[in-house]
């Protein structure tokens, strides 16, 4: 690997090299939240073309979520030795070819394959993104440079909705994967043009390939039990993932060069509770859209169209105060603004609970309030963990947030997943059981209020931010 002193330096990048990793960034930042989004209103439409029933429907959310989860952390260790930008256009690549394959699916279980295949080109753009623009910002700026990539994952969720129920309604759900091979290569394109430098600060270092295998296996049999609860098989495989995370955690704090840091947690009480904060946040946020899709589609007879745009109220406002709160977390104490955050979050989320009392006009004024909140909280919270960390860790640290962030989503829909089966089963969602689904929905989001004001104490409880070393 050949890079100069410089490229390590954020001070001696220059504005236009700056400006460039920053483009780069806010497209791929796009990308992926995006097609997530995009997805949950063509849920309906997957499921009478290919006859799937709920849970099958939950797993073409889930399966991305799995494989980026399972491959996050290994490719965030891989891009601090081997070079970021070789590991983010890779993972470009490959988001790419298979959102084409997801174009052409000719079943349920070949679309699960190719998503699990875009989960793992997700994993690589994720771990890289924001340790790519860590690397070029110096820290006065970090907060308003995430600001500005972390509103650009809002516009994507935002956009996504509506694009999604659009594109469902008149070019069928297989436009939406179409829609994301453009937006690949336009990534991909700026990528090589654009991005210049390197950055492998951790080069010469080995890749711990025996603590990847557990860690993904261990992960794989977690989610995957969590997923199948009520049945044995699911009981059986969350004991065998739960020791292997055990088994992982003592194999990592034993070898010179781990997969993931996991001293970081032990040592570094921001990094260790800004993650945890994160990791909550997102359990209780993200299948939000997941059950007001269905139900907006199913109970109110609203079209795919329609549901994304009432959807879209709560991205549009998280794109509008995300970059304002990280500006601000540049200049006041991140806890404060992040657990201000979270606190909001979890008054959207109270108010859910009574979704079958509320009106249309009252629905997208709780979904402002989430997005307020959830805005408010992402960017302070990015801005602290990354800046509690040396250089040589950016990878490592942009991987485990990433990681908190599609822990907290697998979990998210694991447990709506769990509550379907209980209260439907594996049963399509009709006029003789939508009583059953709208009882699942209330006790989802009475669960996600639980999550959310536990973690209102988790965010408090970093302390007091020194951001920069």
């Amino acid at each position: 690997m050949h890079f100069s002193i410089n490229m390590n330096d954020p001070d001696n990048h220059p504005g236009s090299e700056k400006a460039s990793v920053l483009l780069v960034a806010v497209i791929s930042a796009f990308l992926t939240p995006f097609m997530g989004s995009a997805i949950n209103l063509a849920l309906p439409a997957i499921g009478n073309e290919f006859g799937a029933d709920t849970i099958l429907l939950g797993w073409v959310a889930t399966a991305y979520l799995l494989s980026s989860a399972v491959f996050l952390v290994p490719f965030g260790r891989l891009a601090d030795i081997y070079g970021r930008k070789k590991v983010f256009l890779a993972g470009l690549v490959i988001f790419t070819i298979s959102s084409l394959l997801s174009s052409i699916a000719p079943g349920i279980y070949a679309l699960l394959t190719f998503r699990v295949l875009q989960g793992m080109g997700s994993s690589m753009i994720f771990a890289t993104g924001l340790a790519i623009v860590s690397s070029v910002f110096p820290a006065e700026e970090r907060g308003r440079a995430f600001g500005l990539t972390i509103a650009s994952v809002y516009t994507g969720l935002s956009f996504g909705p509506f694009a999604g129920g659009v594109l469902t309604e008149y070019l069928g759900w297989r436009s939406i994967f179409v829609f994301t091979v453009i937006l690949g290569i336009t990534a991909i394109f700026f990528t090589v043009r654009k991005i210049r430098g390197e950055w492998a600060e951790a080069a010469g270092e080995s890749f711990d390939l025996a603590g990847s295998l557990i860690y993904g296996v261990s992960l794989f049999f977690l989610i995957f039990g969590f997923s199948r609860l009520p049945s044995t098989t699911g009981f059986l495989c969350l004991i065998a993932g739960a020791g292997g995370i055990a088994f992982f955690i003592i194999f990592e704090l034993r070898i010179p060069f781990p997969v993931m840091q996991l001293k970081l947690f032990r040592n570094n009480p921001v990094f260790a509770w800004s993650n945890l904060a994160a990791l909550i946040n997102y359990s209780a946020t993200f299948a939000v859209g997941f059950i007001l899709s269905l139900f907006l589609q199913y109970i109110k007879d609203f079209s795919p169209r329609d549901a994304g745009l009432i959807l879209l109220s709560q991205p549009v406002i998280m794109a509008i105060v995300s970059p304002v709160a990280g500006r601000l977390s540049d200049k006041i104490e991140p806890r404060l603004l992040a657990t201000t955050g979270m606190a909001i979050t979890t008054a959207g989320l109270f108010l859910l609970i009574f979704i079958d009392k509320l009106g249309m006009a009252a629905l997208i004024a709780t979904l402002i309030i989430l997005g307020t909140g959830f805005g408010l909280f992402s960017s302070p919270n990015s801005n602290a963990i990354m800046g509690s960390v040396d250089r040589k860790y950016y990878g490592i640290a942009s991987s485990t947030m990433g990681t908190m962030r599609l822990l907290g989503q697998m979990f998210s829909m694991g447990m709506v997943m769990l509550i379907l089966a209980i209260f439907i089963g594996r049963q399509p969602v009709t006029m003789h059981n939508s009583h059953l689904f709208l009882e699942s929905v209330k006790v989802s989001f009475g669960i996600f209020f639980g999550l959310c004001f536990i973690g209102i104490f988790a965010s408090y409880s970093r302390g007091k931010v020194r951001l920069y070393k």
